[in-house]
C-alpha cells in the first residue's frame, strides 16, 4: 500500500521500490485486489502487449490517513532523531498532518469524543475450542 500511496501503478514499480521478489509482489497485488483496496486497470505501452496497471480504489484511498496517523505516531515516539519522511500539501508546501474533527470542524482531544451505540461483545466460544 505505501508504494500505491507514493505513486507505484504499473507491477514493475511496485516491484522495484519494494525490493520484494517478484511473486511475492505478485501476491500481494492479487490479495490488494481481493480485498477491494486496489483495482486493476489496463494499459498498453506502443508495440507492447496488454497490462495491468493497479490503483488505489476509494477504500484503499481511505486507509491512508489511517496510515499517515499511525506514522505520526511512530514519528512522536519512536523517532528521536527525528521522522524519516515528512509529508507536505503540494499547493501550500505547509506540513500535512492527521487530526480528528467533529463534522463542524472542531478538533477534538480524546477526552471531547463520546461514545454512542452498544459496543460489540465478541462471540462465545465453546469450550476446549479455539
Amino acid at each position: 500500500m505505501r508504494e500505491a500511496f507514493y505513486g507505484a501503478h504499473r507491477f514493475d514499480q511496485f516491484a522495484r521500490r519494494s525490493a520484494l521478489s517478484e511473486p511475492v509482489v505478485a501476491a500481494q497485488l492479487r490479495h490488494l485486489v481481493r480485498e477491494g483496496l486496489l483495482e486493476q486497470r489496463p494499459y498498453k505501452e506502443p508495440g507492447q502487449r496488454s497490462r495491468n496497471e493497479y490503483v488505489l480504489t476509494e477504500k484503499g484511498r481511505d486507509l491512508f490517513v489511517a496510515l499517515v496517523g499511525l506514522m505520526q505516531w511512530g514519528d512522536r515516539w519512536l523517532a528521536p532523531e527525528g521522522a524519516p519522511i515528512e509529508l507536505s500539501h503540494s499547493g501550500c508546501a505547509e506540513a500535512a498532518h492527521v487530526e480528528l474533527r467533529c463534522d463542524a470542524g472542531h478538533r477534538l482531544e480524546l477526552d471531547e469524543v463520546v461514545v454512542n451505540g452498544a459496543p460489540r461483545r465478541a462471540a462465545r466460544r465453546p469450550k476446549g475450542t479455539r
